[in-house]
């Protein structure tokens, strides 16, 4: 072996044994989002899905995306309501609210609490209790809309816009799923609006006692004893819309859905995705 040769032999040796000397490199591990199930595929036209201790933002899909929200309206007239008058006031029922009838049936002269007219409007969606609600509130359905119109400016609702107060198809009657989440987080702190959005059957009776209702709520995800509200709505224009509130292990999910396909199905696979991202990032 020449010079050149044993001098090669001595430079790959002295790589080798630095080489080997040198900390093994480990793969970085995969990060723990890899863990957390698929997002899963959202079938309407919008929706927003927040947790709403943290305010993380869970699923989202056009959620300022100005369109029709049906009787999801509802929310801020019970706002409204709740917010104006005491629920012990009696209403008697003005005959032009008197333009909507539904499944109950209320009638003009007729006198109810506050509070079950209410009720009637959250629980099963009744659009002439609704309809009473905002003359006896406002004076007329023009005066309470101005002031639906005011509250949503308060709250800083950029994409929301009302023209009625039951949530009719209507040029300029517009809202977002994320603007419709911050209107029913704040509803939410009005105790009976909490209680009533949750609540599976009622009945309601005039103050005379002459006529008995028994109310039954249009939310079929309050069987879940975990879902606690909170409004469902529809219209030919703005197809099956849907808030939904679901509490558990101290954490509450909030999923609004705009003109949503298999409501009842989907809302349900998407609340549990909500409820197994939440649980599997706190742990």
């Amino acid at each position: 072996m020449n010079a050149f040769q044993r001098g090669r032999s001595l430079l790959v040796a002295v790589l080798v044994m630095a080489l080997t000397g040198l900390p093994r490199i480990v793969p970085a591990q995969a990060p723990e989002s890899a863990d957390l199930p698929a997002r899963p595929s959202i079938n309407a036209s919008a929706l927003y899905m927040v947790e709403l201790k943290s305010g993380r933002v869970l699923l989202e899909k056009d959620a300022t995306r100005r369109l029709p929200p049906a009787s999801l309206t509802k929310i801020m007239t019970a706002l409204i309501a709740l917010e104006s008058a005491p629920l012990q006031e009696e209403v008697k029922i003005d005959r032009h609210a008197i333009v909507h009838h539904s499944a109950y049936n209320f009638q003009a002269g007729e006198t109810f609490l506050l509070r079950d007219l209410v009720t009637a409007m959250l629980v099963a969606s009744a659009n002439d209790a609704c309809e009473a609600v905002a003359w006896h509130i406002g004076g007329d359905d023009k005066r309470f809309v101005a002031m639906m119109n005011e509250r949503a400016d308060k709250l800083g609702l950029k994409n929301t816009h009302f023209a009625n107060p039951c949530g009719f198809d209507a040029p300029g009657h517009y809202s977002t799923a994320a603007d419709l989440a911050k209107l029913t987080e704040q509803a939410l702190q009005q105790p009976f609006f909490s209680m009533m959005v949750r609540t599976l059957m009622r009945d309601i009776s005039t103050v005379d006692g002459a006529r008995k209702m028994s109310l039954r709520s249009t939310n079929e995800l309050l069987v879940d004893p975990n879902v606690n509200g909170v409004k469902t709505g529809y219209t030919s224009k703005a197809g099956r819309c849907l808030i939904a509130s679901m509490f558990k292990d101290r954490q509450r999910l909030l999923l609004v859905a705009l003109n949503m396909m298999d409501q009842w199905e989907q809302a349900s696979r998407l609340l549990r995705y909500g409820q197994t991202v939440m649980q599997d990032t706190a742990s």
